[in-house]
């Protein structure tokens, strides 16, 4: 089966509502959205990782180091109070684009 693409701004709303439930590392992350997504949607190192650090200077998660299940030491990312209200924004964004995608792709 081809690679999937991730939608443009998809990772970064994706990312959030993972921590929502949670605090996880990076690789637990990307593992979460993989697992998810029925194996459609990989999140890249190479994506993931600036994702998280872009996340980090907007004040939407804080990270501490700590132990991960294996016994390495690793950063866990935790949802704060304005990632939350970034989720909702970005949530509701999210719902009003695809609900113009659909009236296109249904009437036309």
């Amino acid at each position: 089966m081809p690679k999937m693409e991730m939608p443009s701004g998809a990772l970064i709303l994706l990312i959030l509502r993972v921590l929502r439930s949670s605090p996880l590392h990076g690789y637990a992350i990307a593992q979460r959205i993989h697992a998810l997504s029925a194996d459609v949607l990989r999140v890249e190192e190479g994506s993931l990782y600036p994702a998280l650090q872009r996340i980090l200077l907007k004040g939407w998660a804080k990270a501490e180091w700590g132990i991960s299940e294996t016994n390495r030491k690793v950063r866990f990312y935790k949802l704060t109070p304005a990632g939350r209200k970034q989720l909702d924004a970005e949530l509701s964004e999210y719902e009003r684009v695809n609900e113009a995608i659909r009236a296109v792709l249904n009437h036309a």
